[in-house]
């Protein structure tokens, strides 16, 4: 592998038992494949927890070498039109495979972005050519897939990996780069990647770059995440009627870690459930997390709002 390479390609597996999570979507889609024989498929989920991965072992697993001969990989929100499907699906889907594979395999990633007139042309597409072609199709919400298309589909719904699967990618990558990386470390990169793989490894390759020793404020600094226990003082500075010394801490934490209003108001919105107040009360400040979300996707100046925020949760705590 070159030296060069994002880690993203560098450590993205090529075997059923390489990818981690999705155990139970593993163990189906592998029995697909030693059967040589598999239905029109659609990965539901999240991005960067294993949708192309798995598309892609499937192709390899199928048909060794020659699987770039037989694997036609597109992304629907470069191409959203009816034009792609009508041209560069069919002019694929049309002709047989090489090997003794009786299909071809077409890989539509992010087929949500897809208009519905282009996701109609894709359905008689599906229909008409299933001897010489099977469709995976990824995207990230499945209820904007027109009915006619899932019905045609075995669906798939993955699930963000859990820690014990970012704990193990984390030691695999620390093993072959030769990082050391201590508890809190790990702690840290599990809560910035929310349980995407693809986060993850991107995060990791930055902080490599600084240090061979990964420690949680270098993970949180890269991945400019404020770290818990600054939300969390500034939350019950609030919550003691300390209104001067609350802003000025978000006013710090912004600073230091370059967050935009909306990633405050996130992790304010996950703070709010490890303090020690009335359960009503935390209701009543989620509501308005999610009423300053609102006002910030509007256009308004995140931190007049981020201010109101906090103005309004010392007011619920009066």
């Amino acid at each position: 592998m070159p030296e060069s390479m994002i880690w993203t390609e560098k450590y993205r597996p090529t075997s059923f038992t390489e990818v981690k999570g999705q155990k139970d979507i593993v163990k189906r889609v592998k029995g697909f494949v030693d059967a040589k024989n598999m239905p029109h498929l659609l990965f539901a989920g999240p991005a960067g927890i294993g949708k192309t991965t798995l598309s892609l072992v499937i192709a390899k697993q199928l048909y060794k070498d020659s699987w770039h001969e037989n694997f036609l990989e597109l992304n629907a929100s470069d191409e959203r039109g009816i034009d792609v499907v009508r041209i560069k699906v069919k002019e694929f889907a049309r002709t047989k495979a090489i090997g003794d594979v009786p299909f071809k395999i077409i890989y539509l990633d992010e087929c949500d972005a897809l208009t519905r007139e282009a996701q109609q042309a894709l359905r008689r597409t599906m229909e008409n050519y299933t001897q010489t072609c099977r469709f995976i199709l990824s995207c990230n919400y499945s209820s904007k897939i027109i009915e006619p298309i899932q019905s045609r589909c075995a669906i798939f719904r993955f699930k963000p990996l859990v820690k014990e699967d970012i704990h193990e990618i984390i030691a695999h990558i620390a093993e072959r780069e030769k990082l050391h990386i201590d508890e809190k470390a790990k702690d840290a990169l599990v809560e910035v990647s929310e349980g995407d793989c693809r986060k993850l490894e991107n995060i990791m390759q930055a902080c490599a770059v600084l240090s061979t020793k990964l420690t949680e404020s270098i993970v949180f600094e890269v991945a400019a995440f404020a770290r818990p226990a600054e939300i969390k003082e500034m939350l019950e500075f609030a919550i003691k009627k300390d209104f001067p010394k609350a802003k000025a801490k978000l006013l710090d934490t912004m600073l230091n870690y370059g967050l935009s209003g909306l990633d405050v108001v996130k992790q304010i919105q996950k703070e709010i459930w490890t303090l020690k107040i009335d359960a009503q009360k935390k209701l009543e400040m989620v509501k308005d997390c999610a009423e300053t979300e609102f006002r910030m996707v509007e256009g308004s100046d995140e931190y007049v709002q981020l201010e109101a925020l906090l103005a309004k949760f010392v007011l619920t705590n009066a």
